[in-house]
């Protein structure tokens, strides 16, 4: 017997069909004897009519009842899949996350949990209760109901399965696990069996849709054992009910990995954008004067390039955004423009970063020339790079993204299975 937290997203409850299919997977996990949480996002579609609502009653509107309007969507869902599990004869009661408590601070809107009392979980999972939950909304200090942000649902399992030490999380999805690049990119594409918590990691936040970024981050640091696995497959399929190897993508420590490949996998970013501040004077501080104003204005800087002029005092600073902030970058920068002191700005939109990514990067040469020597084969100029100890990303025109995908997924092997 285990325990175990299931995670179904949007598409995968996106109507009563679907969640009466999840109420079978549901049906397999308990008839296997093992303790199972659920946790469900709102149907597709659900979330983003409800935040047009709120814009519409008010552009300007308050983020606490933003919370409470948002947040409605998964309840529904909780309700329909736990009346849907007692309809099989499943023992299930539906959970909101402020009846738990999953604890969060004050941020509204994109809420980060605190704490999680899964005493009360465990002691149903005792009862024999199955625990529908409502993802992606906990409780904050003000006592009302505070939303983890677009993705918070992945969060809320991952956290759930920390609190109740479950021996695995599973993220059911539109997809049947994590693939070596985007298969609509490039067919050859395979499915990783096993890929290490920092490598999820990169490729979450380097592009890659398959899981948020928060949850991945939550995952390796309590080490919850986390499979992506298909909500379309039948749930009835001999191996479906396999608890050590059920099929699609373990996300694990990399110890659990024998055989680690030098690169796992390729992610890209499109709508990348690129700002140039020229003629910088090259002092202590300047650095702090442009980034500091974007971050507080939320404004996520990428790539940072500085260029040093021969005689030491002048620089200029490169770095890239995502396209729909240059705007508001731009206007950060001006307000500031005395303070940096910066001869001109210039930008550049329609840019994308695609990026290299794997742990056994760490104790291998060569990796980067064999990028950059192959893009250069196929006419793609490079204009930026960072690297890492696991991955390599590499900034190119947007025109050329899937060809460089494709290119570089070929160069080392990702195709071959």
């Amino acid at each position: 017997m285990a325990r175990i937290v299931m995670k179904f997203g949007g598409t995968s409850v996106a109507d009563m069909d679907r969640i009466r299919n999840v109420a079978r997977h549901v049906k397999r996990e308990v008839d296997a004897g093992h303790e199972v949480a659920v946790v469900v996002s709102a149907m597709s579609g659900k979330t983003n009519e409800l935040v047009a609502w709120t814009r519409d009653a008010s552009p300007m509107h308050d983020a606490r009842e933003y919370d409470a309007v948002v947040a409605s969507g998964e309840q529904v869902t909780s309700g329909l899949l736990a009346i849907a599990l007692q309809h099989i004869g499943i023992n299930a009661r539906s959970w909101q996350g402020w009846q738990i408590p999953i604890r969060t601070d004050n941020a509204h809107g994109a809420a980060r949990i605190l704490d999680i009392d899964g005493s009360d979980l465990i002691r149903r999972f005792k009862e024999g209760q199955v625990a529908v939950i409502a993802g992606f909304q906990g409780l904050g200090p003000d006592n009302r109901i505070a939303t983890l942000g677009r993705g918070g649902s992945d969060t809320s399992a991952v956290a759930i399965a920390a609190a109740v030490k479950a021996d695995r999380c599973d993220i059911y999805t539109d997809v049947d696990g994590v693939y070596t690049t985007d298969p609509r990119i490039e067919p050859k594409a395979r499915r990783m069996k096993k890929i290490a918590f920092e490598e999820m990691l990169e490729m979450a936040s380097l592009g890659a849709k398959v899981l948020q970024v928060r949850s991945v981050e939550l995952a390796m640091v309590h080490k919850v054992r986390t499979f992506v696995r298909s909500s379309f497959e039948d749930p009835d399929a001999p191996g479906m009910g396999d608890l050590l190897n059920p099929p699609g993508t373990l996300i694990c420590d990399e110890e659990e990995i024998v055989e680690q490949e030098v690169v796992t996998g390729i992610a890209y970013a499109k709508d990348e954008a690129q700002i140039s501040l020229r003629r910088l004077a090259d002092r202590p501080g300047v650095s702090a004067a442009i980034f500091g104003p974007l971050a507080e204005a939320h404004i996520n800087v990428d790539m940072i390039v500085q260029n040093i002029s021969e005689d030491g005092s002048k620089t200029d600073m490169t770095f890239t955004v995502p396209s729909g902030d240059v705007d508001k970058a731009l206007r950060v920068l001006d307000a500031q423009k005395d303070k940096i002191g910066f001869d001109a700005v210039q930008n550049e939109s329609g840019l994308a970063k695609v990026s290299v990514i794997g742990i056994g990067m760490r104790s291998h040469a060569g990796v980067a020339a064999s990028a950059f020597r192959a893009l250069a084969e196929k006419g793609i100029n490079i204009k930026a790079i960072t690297t890492s100890e696991i991955k390599i990303s590499i900034l190119i025109d947007g025109a050329y993204a899937e060809l460089a995908v494709r290119t570089l997924h070929s160069v080392y092997g990702l195709d071959k299975s």
